[in-house]
């Protein structure tokens, strides 16, 4: 294995893999050596693009695969599709995420389905499911968590107890798959915003309340992702806090 190349050989697969952090992730830990199969629902345009950069850069190295992260009982075909190409799993990335707002009073059944499927159902049964296949690696399962998961978000409660759960459920399964495979979670504080539109105002008052007074980067995140696939092999059930300071 060449020394600047820490992930050759083995196999990652990013949930929301397409576009903001789940990209960034895949494009570092590809960048270190890994095959990346890129996970998306209905971003295909950006899974496709991603894709085919990676297989510009090293043939061979990268697929797509689309799904509903909801559909509980298909979730096992996205560990199938890893390891029919691929041969094996090294790293799962719970990546994929929804996030709006469910003020008090006006919270639907859609809504926590949709909140607690994707950020906290989805993690624990990909999780499941890959297990065997990380398990014959020594792999690792990233979740990403949210400084929200331990500090309520204003009018997002829903999403708040989703990230909650998600911290419990990377601690719960650190235990239950060790020592054979690693789980940890990365919490990022204001990395990217949310792509709706967010008040100037609001931005500013996040930042003025970070210590490190800006706003970090999904670098940031990605870097810490490959410093856990990499770099970390004593570190597990560990939540990372990259958020300049925000959870202080």
């Amino acid at each position: 294995m060449e020394t600047n190349l820490p992930l050759a050989g083995r196999c990652v697969l990013v949930t929301g893999g397409a576009k903001r952090l789940g990209a960034a992730i895949g494009r570092k830990l590809h960048a270190a050596g890994a095959s990346i199969v890129v996970h998306y629902h209905q971003s295909r345009p950006a899974a496709d693009e991603l894709v085919a950069e990676f297989e510009a850069a090293r043939a061979g190295s990268a697929l797509a695969v689309c799904a509903d992260l909801h559909d509980a009982e298909r979730l096992p075909e996205l560990v199938e599709a890893a390891l029919g190409r691929f041969g094996r799993l090294d790293v799962l990335v719970n990546n994929a995420s929804t996030f709006y707002p469910t003020p008090v009073g006006t919270i639907t059944h859609a809504q926590f389905d949709d909140l607690v499927g994707t950020n906290l159902r989805a993690p624990l049964f990909l999780s499941q499911a890959a297990a065997p296949g990380l398990r014959a690696t020594q792999g690792l399962i990233i979740n990403m968590v949210d400084i929200h998961g331990r500090r309520p978000l204003k009018a997002h409660p829903v999403y708040s107890a989703a990230k909650a759960g998600l911290v419990m459920l990377t601690r719960s399964l650190a235990r239950e798959l060790g020592p054979d495979v690693r789980v940890n979670g990365i919490a990022p504080g204001p990395v990217l915003w949310p792509e709706r539109d967010l008040d100037a105002a609001l931005k500013a008052e996040i930042i003025a309340k970070t210590a490190l007074r800006r706003s970090g980067s999904p670098d940031d995140i990605a870097r810490t992702a490959l410093f856990l696939a990499a770099e970390a092999p004593y570190v597990t059930g560990q939540i990372i806090a990259v958020d300049g300071g925000r959870s202080l």
